[in-house]
């Protein structure tokens, strides 16, 4: 069985990154995409703010010259999916969905996040159509107009600010009489004049066809629904790091995010690195997770150097 010197599990701009790297750097890489190949930009319309597209361009577009280039210096890349991994050892190893096994000297995990959604059927209807789960992304499209966010972390807190600087009147929902964020989170949202907290809120309904024209809310004490105009929906509860295949062989904080060491992409595991959301909890952006693919292959040909690999 061939031993590949660079797997990469995971697709994106972290993967494709170090899928361009790697393969420049003649290690030849496979690129296993994952069940979702481009990762979240594959669900992202129009991306204004990544460097080199001064006129925008279309999240899943973006992803697919991601791919080209990658595979323009030989980036072996492959749909399918990685289901178990033994990351211990010089030797890696790591099993196909359809039971494949793969073997490989050096491992980059770019296996990214995912955005947890409220599950209801409007919000699925009206995604990328005013529905969105990053304000930082998405929110200067909706510049000027009333928005709504729902949520009651340190995320939520944070979107609701920032889009309080753009848009005249910022509606935050929160299910209890309390938020979960930082007291710190808390008295920037109080002191923000433009958001208005509604608490013992929930979500009934996003309203609009073909693009999002309001909120349907209920009143958890009182059962009383009401109708929020506004023409954008943030989704602000969070984002679940897609790690669980590596169980407890990496370390994890305690939410699931992959733990790097300082100013690296390395993991607790030599030969294993980690990029982009898998391990980016704070930034979570198309343009810095790219940097941590880069990172996380010149990691991988160092390593693969200094073992003489390569």
């Amino acid at each position: 069985m061939d031993i590949h010197n660079c797997v990469i599990i995971g697709s994106g701009p972290a993967g494709y990154t170090a899928a361009i790297y790697a393969a420049r750097a003649n290690l030849k890489p496979v690129l296993f995409t994952g069940q979702e190949p481009g990762g979240q930009l594959m669900i992202t319309t129009d991306v204004e703010n990544y460097p080199g597209y001064p006129d925008g361009i279309m999240g899943p577009t973006m992803m697919d010259e991601f791919k080209k280039q990658a595979e323009r210096f030989g980036t072996d890349v492959r749909y399918e999916l990685i289901s178990k991994v033994e990351l211990e050892g010089d030797v890696k190893k790591l099993w196909t969905e359809s039971g494949e096994e793969i073997q490989a000297h050096s491992v980059v995990i770019s296996t990214g996040a995912s955005a947890k959604w409220l599950g209801i059927p409007s919000e699925e209807k009206l995604m990328n159509k005013g529905v969105s789960a990053c304000a930082v992304c998405d929110g200067f499209f909706f510049k000027g107009l009333d928005v709504v966010v729902v949520g009651a972390g340190d995320t939520a807190a944070e979107e609701a600010t920032y889009l309080a600087k753009l848009c005249p009147k910022v509606h935050m929902l929160v299910r209890r009489d309390e938020m979960r964020a930082s007291k710190i989170m808390q008295d920037r949202v109080k002191k923000t004049e433009n958001i208005e907290v509604h608490w013992n809120t929930e979500t009934v309904e996003v309203l609009g066809e073909e693009e999002v024209e309001g909120v349907k809310v209920k009143n958890n004490k009182t059962n009383e629904e009401s109708v929020i105009p506004a023409k954008a929906f943030f989704v602000a509860i969070g984002h679940k790091p897609n790690t669980q295949i590596f169980g407890d062989a990496l370390d994890k904080d305690d939410t699931g995010y992959l733990i790097t060491q300082a100013d690296s992409s390395k993991t607790n595991i030599a030969g294993v690195f980690a990029s982009g959301d898998a391990q980016d909890k704070v930034y979570r952006q198309a343009v810095t997770a790219a940097g941590t693919g880069c990172m996380a292959a010149l990691d991988a040909e160092r390593y693969l150097a200094e073992k003489e690999i390569i």
